[in-house]
């Protein structure tokens, strides 16, 4: 029974392979235009740690780390152990691109201390993500090929959770940019006609969860589709 639903309507697979597309792009546009800001000069001449560091002292956050961490744009907040961390490139870089991204991060530090309510709810949601999201594959899987209704609704209902954190995720992420502009500008880290490069680096970065979260909506609907369509059957 499985392969007759894998297909469960024209007009949500299409969407879902465009949206792939459009995830496929947002990864090139994070990495091209990280690449192109970080070849141009922040006229501030600060590194993204510098940048990282003063802005956490500014908002009463000295007792918070910047620490470089390894790899390529691996840069997060860790919200466990209350650290900033950077890639390398970003840590040492005196680009737009390293003291945009690490604004961004201290945005995340931030909301944190604010206890900013998306951020969290994505905290509160997160362990019971960490439970459905193991268990949703194996309930469909199941579900599809013994044409189980019941596993199959269990199976949508844990995938929700998935959704769920994805669509927290947006609102969490446009407003650490968004205090990432505000405090690079107020503390002069960026001149006026530097700003589009800011915007450039973390507009596409934002764009990369967008589709994200427009996969997992549609991923959604596809399953419930294909639910509606096995309960037609029975």
């Amino acid at each position: 029974m499985f392969f007759p639903y894998f297909f469960s309507n024209p007009l949500i697979e299409l969407a879902i392979f465009a949206t792939f597309g459009l995830s496929i792009w947002a990864q090139f546009k994070v990495k091209g235009n990280y690449e192109a800001y970080a070849k141009v000069a922040a006229s501030s001449g600060i590194s993204g740690a510098e940048a990282a560091r003063h802005l956490l002292n500014r908002n009463g956050l000295a007792n918070v780390p910047v620490e470089p961490t390894r790899g390529h744009l691996t840069d997060h907040y860790d919200p466990i152990h209350r650290v900033v961390r950077l890639s390398e490139g970003v840590y040492y870089g005196r680009s737009i691109s390293s003291i945009s991204i690490a604004s961004h991060e201290v945005g995340h530090a931030i909301q944190h201390s604010e206890a900013y309510s998306m951020l969290v709810l994505r905290h509160r949601i997160f362990p019971i993500l960490n439970f459905t999201s193991g268990l949703t594959p194996m309930l469909f899987l199941i579900g599809f090929l013994f044409n189980s209704l019941n596993l199959v609704l269990v199976g949508i209902l844990f995938f929700a959770t998935v959704v769920a954190f994805q669509l927290i995720t947006l609102p969490v992420e446009f407003n650490a940019s968004s205090r990432a502009k505000q405090l690079m500008v107020a503390e002069g880290f960026i001149r006026n006609e530097e700003e589009r490069g800011v915007s450039k680096v973390l507009n596409a970065a934002a764009l990369t969860y967008v589709a994200a979260a427009a996969m997992a909506l549609l991923q959604l609907l596809r399953y419930v589709f294909i639910f509606l369509n096995m309960r037609d059957d029975d």
